[in-house]
């Protein structure tokens, strides 16, 4: 390489994780300590004209606001940009540069409108700017797709080009490969940038690997303090300088980034954590959208398993934009596929014909009232079923599962402690290695209100009711109160995996009990807010 710069945007990229409001004063010492580390290039935020002033915020409507930011700032070292989100700022809130605090403006934009964001590249220019085109989503592109860019692009001479995998998507022959594209297409002149996420951990790893590669072309590397930025967020400042300084006779102050990392970034990150996490890793093993990973892990009903089947049957051309409708239909589809249950039926009918079944749930009564419980096993002789749980207080005979989190969680007990007791699933959990007994098609249970659409107590009385059960004993269903861990027996909570409003479930699970006590009689010996007196 010519030469290898490093562009901080943690003011920009890690304004996702605060929503840009560092405040004035950490704004200010953050450029400060920045241009002090003799970093190359800093970028101040997000230009974009559909928000209103606000000194404490990275994110602001025009160019001539970032003019306090920066008022009494010596910069000795760094070039100042800022960034556009194509489509955000009309251009005439960009001032002449000559009336501007920044030297240089970088514009982010989607394959669909690299026409218009070409265009709008040429009028910044015309204004005196540097100017960064910045093509999200590379990985979108075909190799033609970004030889044709690169031709649109040379037109107007920008200073940089950025390879931008806005999803953490590459490893390292994937990113050295869309580099070498953009260095044969594009003018000689034009520097080469790479903006990279964490989400397979890569972020550093590929800003060495793109930093050795021997060709006669600048590389500005993009980073932030402390990794800060969306979701996996970015690489590290403070890795690359210091890798610089021991292998490119670099003079980074190391000091200075991690005195801001330590004032300034550290209290952000105690708020709301950012970096590789499993949702961002899910997302990118799928090539998709994070968001489209954060809506199926939202459902808490899905094994990690599951996810991965339903986003692998998400077309190609939806993947990196969320469509909320897809995905909400292809979650149905998956909870729905069918299943031939009549043999399930018609062996669980002639196991409980004729006898009193009793339901166990995790409810605080089930500690409580267990010798009462004991007491009622030990004269009645009822058939005992498990739902969503397992304690080891009593012998069960079946185990109910709807959910594939419970599945999990319980595995060792169901084929261990009780690997006596039959098993029941719904079809949406997948059978592993250990057998499952009945199998019940998932989406015939389900309920029409969304809030107990697949309560286990309610799915387990409809197979119930079907296999002509005759009496039903409710112990452990105690109903909801406003606080979630409260609802449970201690050792249970810990397996808890969200604290959603639970109190409005009560009323709709009463309601759906009642219809179904008048086929099917169900009473309940310990506490509950489900049968009315």
């Amino acid at each position: 390489m010519k030469s290898i710069r490093i562009l901080d945007c943690t003011l920009r990229d890690g304004g996702f994780v605060n929503n840009w409001n560092f405040g004035f004063g950490s704004m200010k010492s953050i450029i400060s300590r920045l241009d002090k580390a003799s970093i190359d290039i800093i970028e101040l935020g997000f230009i974009d004209d559909r928000h209103s002033y606000n000194q404490d915020r990275s994110m602001l409507p025009d160019t001539d606001s970032f003019i306090p930011l920066m008022d009494g700032l010596d910069i000795q070292h760094a070039m100042i940009v800022g960034m556009i989100d194509f489509g955000t700022c009309d251009i005439s809130r960009i001032s002449p540069r000559e009336k501007s605090c920044m030297d240089g403006i970088r514009v982010i934009f989607k394959k669909k409108d690299q026409d218009d964001a070409i265009e709008y590249l040429r009028q910044l220019k015309e204004k005196g700017y540097k100017i960064f085109a910045n093509p999200v989503s590379i990985t979108g592109y075909s190799d033609d797709e970004i030889r044709g860019l690169a031709a649109k692009i040379n037109s107007i001479d920008p200073y940089a080009v950025s390879v931008v995998d806005t999803y953490g998507l590459m490893h390292n022959e994937d990113l050295l490969h869309y580099f070498q594209l953009f260095h044969e297409s594009l003018n000689k002149n034009i520097t080469i940038g790479y903006h990279s996420h964490n989400n397979f951990q890569m972020a550093y790893a590929n800003s060495i690997a793109l930093s050795k590669v021997d060709i006669d072309r600048d590389l500005v590397l993009d980073s932030s303090l402390y990794g800060m930025g969306k979701g996996a967020g970015n690489a590290n400042t403070e890795l690359l300088a210091m890798y610089f300084n021991e292998n490119f006779h670099k003079r980074y102050e190391i000091d200075q980034l991690l005195e801001a990392i330590d004032v300034d970034v550290m209290k952000e990150y105690a708020k709301t954590p950012w970096g590789y996490s499993l949702k961002y890793y899910i997302a990118a093993l799928n090539d998709c959208h994070p968001d489209y990973v954060k809506y199926l892990l939202g459902k808490k009903t899905l094994a990690v398993k599951s996810v991965n089947e339903i986003l692998s049957s998400l077309p190609t051309t939806n993947k990196l934009a969320f469509n909320k409708e897809l995905i909400e239909e292809l979650y149905a589809k998956y909870q729905n596929a069918s299943c031939n249950d009549e043999s399930s039926y018609a062996q669980l009918l002639r196991d409980l014909q004729g006898k009193t079944v009793l339901l166990l749930g995790p409810g605080t009564s089930i500690i409580e009232s267990s010798e009462i419980i004991s007491s009622f096993i030990g004269n009645e002789k009822p058939v005992v079923m498990s739902i969503n749980f397992i304690h080891d207080l009593f012998d069960i005979d079946y185990v109910f599962m709807g959910n594939s989190k419970r599945y999990s969680q319980f595995f060792h007990k169901i084929y261990g402690q009780k690997k006596n007791c039959k098993v029941i699933c719904t079809s949406n959990i997948a059978e592993s290695t250990k057998k499952i007994d009945y199998v019940f098609n998932y989406g015939s249970l389900t309920m029409e209100t969304e809030s107990i659409r697949d309560n286990p107590l309610l799915m387990l009385l409809k197979i119930l009711q079907k296999c002509s059960v005759n009496n039903v004993v409710l112990a452990g269903f105690d109903g909801y109160s406003g606080t979630n861990a409260a609802n449970y027996y201690g050792d249970y909570i810990p397996l808890l995996y969200c604290d959603d409003d639970v109190t409005k479930r009560n009323d709709a699970i009463s309601e759906c009990i009642m219809t179904l006590a008048k086929s099917m009689p169900i009473t309940s010996i310990t506490k509950t807010m489900y049968i009315k007196p």
